[in-house]
């Protein structure tokens, strides 16, 4: 018989082995996501090595060293608390698990001090290991407000739409929406938030609103905070709310790229140097010759089209041509009176220093000058 109970406490023992690990490592899983280091303290210039699980796959994230922090706390002072030019960023494998070393700097506030690995995109997830900062100075906690604490009771959402204006680079406006309740033992009478956006990785900047109205103890409230970004903003914007120096809500905002702008920009590379030129070449036309004829050719000039008057070329070279004509066809000895007189109007030429009656050879008919042995060539006679 003790042979026969000790068989099946022994199977019952193994499988209970087996079942153990399996268990712990789904509740893991499951739960939160979890962070652990290399090391609990380091100095400066040195490194530890961050190991993460149980975040989303693939899955960006932030590692950053931050002081006046406390993982049950948080970030009190947010972002603005931690050594951000020397943050990490990593992305998580098909299981959501990742190890990669992190430089160890001092934080701008005092620890102690965390190491903050938050989701830099998607669903906001976020976790903190305790760490210590060797030779940085330490000092304590800032008391917490435990007589009205306000928590998040339900999604936050981005209300309103953008306009026609803000596709010419106007300034995208919201309107965060959100549902806190009153967690504490005292009212809380209007509450000062903190909005905050940032781009990309960058931290976000704060500017304070305040919410008119009393939250009771054990009551909710909806609360609508306006949000504006800068003109011509576009791109991945992340919203943040803050009260009591903890991060209440988080919403991511895509903001679309101002085409009008791009538009405005094309066509006045398009239209304006159009408009010079046609401004050009209407002073063009302006200072341009009217009379100006085209070049002659052997003939004179071309004649127009469409049957027009022939230039003034044509006109005057014509009836140099019929002139010409009789020359080459008849001879001196036969030509006819017009053609004589023709002949000696060009072989008794004018000049300008003679009158056309007193021209030299014009009462015998030469152009010569005089023979010697010509007889109306007058002779000297000199003294015997």
């Amino acid at each position: 018989m003790s042979g026969k109970v000790r068989i099946p406490a022994l199977v019952v023992a193994v499988l209970a082995l087996l079942v153990l690990p399996l268990g712990a490592v789904a509740t893991g899983a499951d739960g939160k996501p979890e962070v652990k280091l290399s090391k609990s303290q380091a100095g400066t210039g040195g490194s530890i090595t961050v190991t993460g699980s149980g975040w989303r796959p693939h899955a960006l994230l932030m590692m950053l060293i931050c002081g006046q922090s406390s993982p049950d706390r948080g970030v009190i002072g947010g972002t603005n608390s931690c050594a951000n030019a020397d943050g990490r960023a990593v992305t998580t494998d098909e299981k959501g698990a990742f190890s990669k070393k992190l430089p160890v700097v001092e934080p701008p506030q005092p620890c102690p001090c965390v190491v903050h690995v938050a989701t830099v995109t998607g669903q906001k997830a976020d976790a903190d290991a305790a760490f210590l900062v060797a030779g940085h100075e330490v000092e304590p906690l800032p008391k917490e407000d435990t007589s009205g604490r306000l928590s998040v009771l339900t999604d936050t959402r981005l209300d309103g739409s953008s306009g026609v204006l803000t596709w010419f680079g106007a300034s995208p406006s919201r309107d965060f929406v959100f549902t806190v309740g009153n967690v504490g033992s005292l009212p809380v009478k209007d509450p000062v938030f903190q909005v905050g956006t940032s781009h990309g990785v960058f931290a976000p900047q704060w500017e304070e609103q305040q919410w008119r109205g009393t939250i009771a103890p054990g009551k909710k409230a909806q609360i609508e905070l306006p949000v504006e970004l800068s003109a011509g903003a576009h791109g991945d914007y992340t919203v943040s709310v803050k009260y009591g120096g903890k991060v209440l809500a988080e919403q991511p905002w895509g903001v679309g790229r101002p085409w009008g702008v791009t538009l405005f920009w094309i066509l006045l590379f398009v239209v304006v140097p159009a408009a010079v030129f046609r401004i050009g070449m209407a002073v063009v036309d302006r200072v341009r010759p009217q009379g100006r004829s085209r070049p002659a050719g052997r003939w004179g000039s071309r004649p127009r089209s469409g049957g027009g008057h022939a230039g003034p070329r044509r006109s005057l070279r014509l009836p140099e041509v019929t002139v010409r004509m009789p020359k080459l066809s008849f001879s001196s000895t036969a030509s006819s009176p017009h053609a004589d007189a023709d002949s000696d109007n060009r072989t008794n030429p004018t000049l300008p220093w003679f009158t056309p009656d007193s021209a030299p050879g014009t009462e015998a008919g030469q152009l010569s000058a005089p023979q010697e042995n010509s007889p109306s060539t007058p002779t000297r006679k000199g003294n015997s």
